[in-house]
């Protein structure tokens, strides 16, 4: 039969124009997708100004440079990389390096003592703003907000690794991740890493309320949904009062159960959208300043 030809592509990188084409008959590389990623970090200008803007100074004239050491970084995430051992795998990469504009890759020893170098307080405002300079700007549309909160199970020794509230691992130590996502769209809007026994919506409550203070009212969401440990008097009636509607999840309690099994019994529920019944009513469980729907 006729051979199949593959077209290429002309991607502009910090190391000039390549041309990208592929071969069929070639063994498939998990880094194929790089060039393309790289050429999108310099149309938007967003690594160029993270690099600038990163904390991180070195005084000696032999350390490494600030870029290859953020670029060893970028590289090995995009590579699919979850721990500093796995950066040895990128440094016999010898084409995306000069793509990022990097003069080499630096060792995981170099990584390391690089971001322990970058202030804690210094480095969390400098991602967190890079961070929302690419997602904020989407935020004039009504959006939903999802509150969710993740329990990441830890092996070894880390700061902040306690034995908390773990149901698949019980007595492991764990960090807890509260996460702000837009929904839908899966974008992150901030991530807040607590101790394994800070699970809670209490510890995540400082954060969301500073998270919506730095977004700006004029981009709010529509809606703030989480799951039942939201559903709680605290933070229902801060939302209240800040005036942000809300969508929490109930704890099957007996109140509930009570309420849920009456209505069950009525006949007038009413279309909902897509395909379902609903039916409104009021709840004032113990503990809470009023009833609510």
């Amino acid at each position: 039969g006729a051979e199949q030809t593959y077209a290429g592509a002309v991607l502009d990188t910090f190391g000039g124009r390549v041309h990208v084409e592929w071969d069929p008959q070639a063994p498939v590389t998990a880094l194929g997708h790089l060039p393309f990623f790289i050429e999108f970090l310099k149309q938007g200008g967003v690594f160029d100004s993270w690099v600038a803007d990163c904390p991180l100074v070195y005084t000696s004239p032999n350390a490494s440079q600030r870029r290859d050491v953020l670029g060893t970084v970028v590289l090995s995430i995009l590579a699919g990389h979850w721990r500093y051992a796995h950066i040895t795998a990128v440094r016999g990469d010898g084409v995306n390096p000069d793509l990022l504009g990097m003069t080499r890759v630096v060792s995981e020893d170099a990584v390391r003592r690089g971001l322990k170098k970058i202030p804690e307080t210094d480095g969390i405002a400098w991602l967190q703003r890079h961070l929302d300079n690419t997602t904020v700007p989407l935020l004039g549309v009504p959006w939903i907000l999802d509150a969710d909160t993740t329990v990441k199970v830890l092996y070894g020794h880390q700061e902040a690794a306690v034995v908390g509230y773990n149901p698949h691992k019980p007595g492991r130590p764990s960090h807890t991740l509260h996460t702000y996502v837009v929904a839908g769209l899966r974008l992150v809007l901030d991530v807040e890493v607590k101790a394994g026994n800070e699970h809670t919506a209490a510890h995540a409550a400082p954060n969301l309320w500073a998270l919506l203070e730095r977004l700006g009212r004029d981009r709010w969401p529509w809606l703030l949904r989480g799951d039942a440990d939201f559903g709680n008097e605290r933070i229902m009636s801060r939302a209240e009062q800040e005036g942000v509607p809300y969508l929490f999840k109930l704890r099957l309690t007996r109140n509930v159960k009570r309420l849920i099994e009456k209505l069950m019994g009525q006949a007038d529920w009413t279309d909902a959208g897509h395909g379902w019944p609903g039916k409104a009513s009021a709840l004032r469980l113990t503990g809470w300043s009023r009833h609510r729907r």
